[in-house]
């Protein structure tokens, strides 16, 4: 699951990081082509996410779960972004230099996520689910940056190759009969017509439909 939207998140054009960073924060990504200043500024942003969800966890009050939610969601796709960013960066043989300060700042939101997760609060189940994705993000995000170059090279050499291996299989004529099928089944259930059938009419045999009767 993991691998898959870090895949997507690849394949997406940088707009659509709108729905986890605001426009200002968006434009200072899109400006930077540094890959190790990138990597900086994706870092802070997660850093502000925590900071806030520390100030909200601080000051109990309504309709601070929903908030606290959201952000954890933000700053789980910033993570997640910050991996498809070294992997394509790698992919593109884009040096970088600065993974073991990515890892040591990981290291720390990681800490600050743990110690929310400690704290009692009336509203927590609301946003349990985010907190947990978002402590297994980071800590696997940690683990990555922490790994030897050359073996993330190698690991990110090997998705590329599975990943065209996939697409190779989506093309088969076996798999798009497959997905023709599937198609057809997922009309049937909306419709009521069994999958294979026509669709009932009330024109004659020899009518055709816009043909006026006589």
């Amino acid at each position: 699951m993991r691998y898959l939207l870090m895949l997507l998140i690849l394949c997406a054009p940088l707009l659509a990081q709108k729905d986890f960073l605001n426009s200002d924060e968006a434009d200072q990504i899109r400006e930077v082509q540094e890959p190790d200043l990138r990597l900086q500024l994706y870092l802070r942003f997660a850093q502000q996410r925590v900071d806030q969800i520390d100030q909200l966890m601080a000051k109990p009050k309504t309709g601070r779960s929903g908030m606290i939610h959201d952000l954890l969601e933000q700053y789980a796709q910033i993570i997640e972004a910050i991996d498809t960013y070294v992997d394509n960066a790698i992919t593109r043989k884009k040096p970088i230099l600065t993974l073991g300060q990515v890892a040591k700042t990981e290291r720390e939101l990681l800490a600050k996520l743990e110690k929310i997760g400690e704290i009692e609060a009336p509203d927590k189940s609301r946003f349990q689910f985010a907190l947990e994705q978002a402590i297994e993000t980071t800590r696997d995000s940690a683990e990555m940056s922490e790994q030897d170059i050359k073996t993330r090279t190698l690991d990110v050499e090997a998705r590329e190759v599975q990943v065209k291996k996939d697409r190779e299989a989506l093309s088969t004529p076996e798999r798009k009969e497959e997905a023709k099928k599937e198609a057809a089944k997922i009309e049937a259930e909306k419709t009521g017509v069994p999958a294979g059938k026509k669709k009932p009419t009330l024109y004659r045999k020899d009518e055709k439909p816009g043909e006026k009767k006589q």
